[in-house]
């Protein structure tokens, strides 16, 4: 078949958003397109229930005194906040939505190896955030969102049992993504789709996965303990029956350390993809940018012990755990370093997603680098359970996984819906993302540093200034996190027509239409190239008549 033919035959076919148009259609699709939307559309009602969470605590910090909300219903919104927030928005944020869509289309599949799994894993994380949320709705939760014993075991009289059940739950979700993740980059990859040739968003997407199926039982044993501590007083964690406190933080940072980079490795695929088109370059040390996501994922198993610098363990173990915490930071500084090589001497344009892109480098060095403060063990005393730890996980999870998110959904928006926006709006979006996000955050560095300890409703007045400036970013970021609702939104509706690569990327997914079909390609892709092949010349022929590959363009002719 020749390629004017393959092009032919997408045409003739129904895009995915085409394939039927009841509800019963969409509850019952196996698509993973569809699942994709369906996992958006979840997620989305949960940033919005998580942000109005912390639009609250940051209204009642705007003045010293609790004058807003009393102390426990402040321990319940940022328990509201935490829990739906890291379970139910940054661990799916970009597998189960962007991974979903564009994992298949990436590596040249029809499918998921495991569709109807796909579509289960959808509905067990609707039933976990829906009991979570209903924990959190109903009577509230107060143990914050890391469940600590052992108050969240014996002492809390809020709803821990049902929220605990819900993250529980919900982590089903993320091991059959994950499992599922791993068999499609195994066995569906298309002819010539070498490992070495695989996109770094699917080798971030892949070792995400293998995160994922590894760590997860961790946190499901930790929370079935806490349940059964409070259903049958079992003592796993109360002391006086010779119970251990402490055990539930090994286990629970065994897993949630590896789930920060549950939450960033995937981030780190997008803004590669994202770095590269609109840099017109191929990506600088790509084998490198592989070993370093793999290196991320192994290290990331073995330095949960700096979260309990000041728990009583042994300082040796402290020390050996500091340590591992400064090796992580080599694979994380090369992606880094390779990123602003890549950037060096290409011809940038500044789209929306690639400011988004850049907004994430900035944020998440500043996070890495304060990091390092965390990990060295006397600081870190000084440190503990203050603002400048919340600071910290914010401008990494917060300012650099949600910035990868949208630089994500921007960069691939066109071939989700096959509609464009509107630049004007997505590019003031995205510089007041990283303006508000600034002025909410870095104040926080210095009030930890001050010695403001975190999860207080009411503080002394030498922390106003610091604590009103930050509400006042506040502000301004969620006017830039609700501007994408609309003029994404408005782009489905009312949006010029994208065409198939409005961006001239390289990746399999913009060699098929805009939406793509229901079986994403005719003739499936065969890849004779390199990935990020971005530096040969328009006249070079192709490869071979009828392959659906790389298309033909110059570094340096414009779009």
């Amino acid at each position: 078949m020749s390629s004017t033919d393959a092009e032919g035959y997408i045409a003739q076919e129904p895009d995915y958003l085409g394939a039927g148009h009841t509800v019963r259609s969409w509850l019952l699709t196996t698509d993973h397109k569809r699942i994709g939307i369906l996992y958006l559309v979840t997620l989305l009602f949960f940033f919005l229930i998580g942000g109005a969470a912390a639009t609250f605590i940051r209204l009642e910090l705007a003045t010293p005194p609790g004058d807003l909300v009393t102390a426990d219903t402040y321990n319940r919104l940022f328990t509201l906040h935490g829990v739906i927030m890291v379970w139910f928005f940054l661990v799916p944020a970009v597998p189960s939505t962007l991974g979903n869509f564009l994992l298949p289309l990436a590596i040249g599949a029809r499918d998921m190896a495991f569709p109807k799994l796909n579509l289960l894993s959808w509905y067990i994380n609707l039933v976990g955030g829906l009991l979570a949320l209903a924990a959190l709705l109903l009577g509230g939760v107060d143990t914050g969102w890391t469940f600590y014993t052992p108050y969240s075991s014996l002492y809390s009289n809020s709803y821990v049992t049902l929220a605990a059940l819900g993250v529980f739950i919900a982590g089903f979700s993320t091991i059959a993504t994950g499992l599922n993740f791993i068999v499609t980059v195994h066995t569906q990859r298309c002819e010539g789709l070498t490992w070495m040739r695989l996109p770094l968003f699917v080798w971030a997407l892949y070792a995400t996965s293998m995160v994922i199926v590894l760590a997860t039982p961790a946190l499901a044993v930790a929370l079935a303990m806490v349940v059964m501590e409070r259903v049958f007083a079992l003592g796993l964690f109360d002391p006086a029956q010779g119970g251990d406190p402490i055990l539930f933080q090994h286990i629970f940072w065994f897993y949630s350390h590896p789930a920060v980079y549950i939450m960033i490795l995937p981030g780190f695929g997008v803004v590669t993809e994202v770095l590269t088109c609109f840099s017109r370059r191929k990506v600088f040390g790509y084998e490198a940018m592989v070993f370093a996501i793999l290196g991320i994922a192994l290290f990331g198993f073995f330095v949960w012990g700096h979260h309990m610098f000041v728990s009583g363990q042994s300082a040796y173990a402290s020390l050996i755990f500091s340590l591992l915490s400064f090796l992580i930071a080599i694979p994380s500084a090369i992606k880094v370093f390779n990123w602003s090589a890549t950037l060096y001497g290409g011809h940038i344009t500044f789209e929306a997603s690639m400011l988004y892109a850049l907004g994430f480098i900035g944020l998440f060095t500043l996070g890495g680098l304060t990091g390092l403060f965390l990990a060295s063990v006397p600081i870190d005393v000084h440190m503990h359970d203050t603002y400048f730890v919340t600071a910290h996980f914010h401008y990494i999870m917060v300012g650099g996984m949600v910035s990868a998110f949208f630089a994500g959904l921007h960069f691939w928006w066109p071939k989700i819906t096959g509609r464009m926006y509107s630049e004007l709006w997505a590019r003031l979006a995205a510089l007041l993302m990283f303006l508000g996000f600034n002025f909410t955050f870095f104040p926080q560095f210095i009030l930890g540093y001050m010695g403001m300890p975190r999860r207080y409703h009411s503080y002394p007045d030498e922390f106003e200034m610091w604590n009103v400036l930050s509400s006042a970013g506040a502000v301004i970021l969620a006017v830039a996190y609700l501007m994408p609702f609309v003029y994404l939104g408005l782009s489905v509706y009312r949006g010029r027509r994208a065409g198939d690569n409005p961006w001239q990327a390289r990746g399999l997914e913009w060699q098929t239409a805009s939406p793509p079909p229901r079986e994403n390609f005719g003739p499936l892709p065969v890849v004779t190239r390199e990935p990020y092949d971005y530096h040969r010349s328009d006249e070079e022929p192709s490869a071979r008549e009828g392959d659906l590959d790389f298309p033909n363009r110059s570094d340096t002719e414009t779009r």
